[in-house]
């Protein structure tokens, strides 16, 4: 899969395109059907070209505009390395792909800006994670969501100690055992080739390179990251990695023959308290906060405020649309029916906007949404 960073996310969100195409699409994993995504793609290639005609342009720019994914239908070799779901977003001179862990509905929208909604699995605070599978033989990396994970394409991140180190790289078999390092603490003792603290250096010098690589992949997240691996190499991540959202429970034991599925169920109860436990709070405050006149929950009001930079804490529901248009200059909000070239999902932009002003959006059921509405937000002030 790919990763959705959050510079990926707001060069979405600060695209300015006159016509902007979006497209969602359910995907088979590795050994399922690879010709059923294509068709869908197919199918919403058409639409996409009749919503296009409808908003004015004209048929050899629709071409042009739609050619990058038409290329992609014959691509065997791009299907079969999916996730569960491919987003796909296209404007003049923009294209990018991401293969993601959301099973998406079938979904095309053309409007003025790229349709983030059914992204909010991965933009929610209390719904994405990462997990970071450590081993001296392979490194992996995992995105995942409430549902499901899936692994991260690493590029030029190394993935093993003798790839990362060479020649310098320690035997492959380390003995050790651990003793005790203070209350609670067990610190880890190796017998290898070059010695006890050799060894630990070299290491040491393999997770850094590591790191370095996280960075790089995930710069600027703050989502939480679970490790997982044999006891005695946690501590010394730990002590190195600059990624600020670690959490301190960790799934322990070897994790090289655990598959990506394994793995999310040892990490989601993890994260999910963590998730819990945020939600919670956010939610404890809406009372409070409402008496206290720093609440909106009417759409129009909710969009204005975001757009402001007002909003703290939004709450969006997960399983509904609402179309319209925004005026920024006047701060006028209109309703539609249904979606149209020249219109988008309010909710969505309340969340774009959200983020941009740095506050915290929560992807919730439809009827867990505080007082009932599509989306309701704390205000700063």
């Amino acid at each position: 899969m790919d990763i959705l960073t959050q510079h990926d996310l707001q060069t979405l969100m600060d695209a300015a395109h006159t016509i902007c195409v979006s497209i969602f699409l359910p995907t088979p994993r590795a050994g399922e059907d690879i010709q059923k995504p294509a068709i869908t793609l197919k199918n919403a290639l058409k639409e996409a070209e009749q919503q296009l005609l409808a908003s004015g342009l004209r048929r050899p720019e629709v071409v042009k505009l739609l050619a990058p994914f038409e290329a992609l239908l014959p691509n065997m070799l791009f299907w079969r390395e999916q996730s569960d779901g491919l987003a796909l977003f296209g404007a003049a001179g923009f294209v990018r792909s991401y293969r993601l862990p959301i099973p998406f509905k079938a979904t095309v929208v053309v409007g003025p800006r790229f349709h983030v909604k059914p992204l909010l699995p991965m933009l929610a605070y209390d719904r994405r994670f990462f997990i970071l599978a450590l081993s001296q033989e392979r490194i992996r990396l995992l995105a995942g969501v409430r549902e499901t994970a899936d692994e991260v394409d690493l590029g030029d991140m190394p993935t093993g100690m003798r790839e990362a180190l060479g020649e310098s790289a320690p035997e492959r078999q380390l003995q050790f055992h651990t003793r005790s390092g203070g209350p609670g603490r067990r610190d880890a003792m190796f017998h290898g080739h070059g010695g006890e603290e050799e060894t630990k250096q070299r290491i040491v010098q393999f997770f850094r390179r590591v790191d370095q690589g996280l960075q790089m992949l995930l710069g600027g997240e703050q989502a939480p990251l679970v490790l997982a691996g044999v006891e005695y190499l946690l501590p010394i991540y730990r002590q190195i990695t600059r990624y600020p959202a670690v959490l301190d429970e960790a799934i322990t034991g070897s994790p090289e023959k655990l598959s990506a599925q394994e793995l999310h169920a040892r990490a989601w109860p993890l994260v999910e308290r963590v998730f819990r436990q945020k939600r919670d709070a956010a939610a404890a405050r809406w009372a409070p906060t409402a008496q206290a006149g720093r609440t909106v929950t009417r759409l129009e009001e909710v969009v204005r405020a975001a757009h402001q930079g007002r909003v703290e804490t939004l709450f969006v529901a997960l399983d509904v649309e609402r179309w319209g248009r925004f005026d920024a200059q006047s701060g006028a909000v209109m309703l539609h029916d249904q979606a149209a070239p020249d219109n988008e999902d309010l909710l969505g932009l309340a969340v774009i906007f959200t983020l941009r002003g740095r506050g915290a959006v929560y992807a919730v059921p439809s009827g867990e949404v505080p007082d009932g509405g599509p989306a309701a937000a704390i205000l700063r002030y």
